[in-house]
């Protein structure tokens, strides 16, 4: 009875261990956002942005992520393709959030140096793992219809080429409304940031589905 009662103790150890090594090993991937302001709440009360109500609406869903926003006001994409390798190694993302150029476009940088950074960034990620969703913009013609036009055709450029996801327009929908935006005309306001969510989900949705960590 003795023997019995000891097998059935180290059978009962056995299958604690693994169900704390199944939870160990379902420990939530990262979601890396890496923006500028758009993305970064400029402007916004903390905790309002669409970046936070993306980690906000995981944790309703229970879905196994955590979000990491890495955006910075003002960045370019020469500026997020130095960051970016040791966010990489910092983070091991699976999935990265690509949400640069408008501030390129609004300077009247390179579109060519603009379209190479993305790339490097694309290429960047996948080589550590990551899927990446990649965000477009559009740009006023303060540098010409012709500028503004290539500006915005990179994106969809690019995803086909590198073939990874692709949200067109991050400002689909609202971008001729003045009601969404702060005092500058420029940065999305408040209101604003649910939208900005609907529209990147779509995409993101497949890419969460597709883990692979």
């Amino acid at each position: 009875m003795l023997n019995l009662t000891a097998a059935w103790l180290r059978i009962a150890l056995l299958a604690a261990t693994l169900v704390t090594g199944g939870a160990a090993s379902g420990k939530p991937a990262t979601i890396v956002v890496f923006g500028d302001s758009l993305s970064a709440e400029y402007g916004l009360s903390r905790g309002t942005g669409w970046v936070k109500l993306l980690s906000d609406r995981l944790a309703k869903e229970a879905a196994q992520y955590s979000v990491v926003n890495a955006s910075i006001s003002g960045e370019t994409t020469s500026g997020g393709r130095t960051r970016l390798p040791q966010l990489l190694q910092q983070h091991q993302p699976s999935i990265v959030v690509l949400q640069l150029g408008a501030n390129d476009g609004l300077r009247g940088l390179s579109l060519p140096s603009m379209r190479e950074n993305l790339a490097a960034m694309i290429r960047a990620s996948r080589g550590a793992g990551a899927r990446v969703l990649l965000i477009g913009m559009r740009i006023p013609p303060n540098y010409g219809r012709e500028y503004s036009e290539r500006f915005a055709g990179i994106y969809a450029q690019l995803a086909g080429d590198e073939k990874v996801a692709l949200v067109p327009f991050l400002l689909d929908g609202f971008a001729d409304n003045l009601e969404y935006f702060q005092a500058d005309r420029i940065h999305p306001s408040e209101r604003a940031q649910p939208r900005m969510l609907e529209t990147v989900w779509p995409q993101l949705a497949p890419l969460l589905r597709a883990r692979k960590r």
